[in-house]
C-alpha cells in the first residue's frame, strides 16, 4: 500500500501518503477499527520525516477516515457504505487526472491513454 512514494512529483510526500491511505480505506484493505502503523514506524519504514506522516494522518483525521486516540494510536474510522462509495469514486478520479497528466506529459492525447486502457482490459480496440 505504500509503494509508488515519488519524491520526484509535484504531489507532496505527505499527500501521496495520505491519498495511498484513502484508497486502502476506501476499498476496505484498512478495516473500521484497524490501527495503523505508528507514526516513528511509518516514518522508519518509508524513510520518511514523521511530520509528514503526522500531516498524512492529519488530513485523514479532518477528513473523518481516522481518529487519533491520544496514547493510543490512529485507528480507520467506521464509513457508511455511501460515504465508502464516496471514497472510491473520488479516489478513482484523482487516479485517473494523475494518469492522464502523466500520458500527456508523455505526449500521449486522451484518446491514446484510452485506447491504451482498453488494450490493457483485453477491449476491442479496432
Amino acid at each position: 500500500m505504500f509503494e509508488h512514494l515519488d519524491p520526484a512529483l509535484p504531489t507532496p510526500l505527505y499527500a501521496q501518503l495520505a491519498e495511498r491511505l484513502r484508497a486502502a480505506i476506501a476499498s476496505g484493505e484498512l478495516a473500521a477499527g484497524e490501527a495503523l502503523p505508528s507514526v516513528r514506524q511509518l516514518a522508519v519504514k518509508l524513510r520518511l520525516n514523521p511530520g509528514t506522516v503526522v500531516q498524512a494522518y492529519r488530513e485523514l483525521e479532518r477528513a473523518g477516515l481516522v481518529e487519533l486516540r491520544q496514547g493510543a494510536g490512529t485507528f480507520v474510522r467506521e464509513l457508511t457504505p455511501s460515504r465508502r462509495a464516496s471514497e472510491r469514486a473520488a479516489v478513482g478520479a484523482r487516479f485517473a487526472n494523475e494518469m492522464l497528466a502523466r500520458a500527456m506529459g508523455l505526449g500521449l492525447s486522451g484518446q491514446d491513454l484510452l485506447k491504451a486502457l482498453r488494450s490493457a482490459l483485453g477491449e476491442d480496440t479496432s
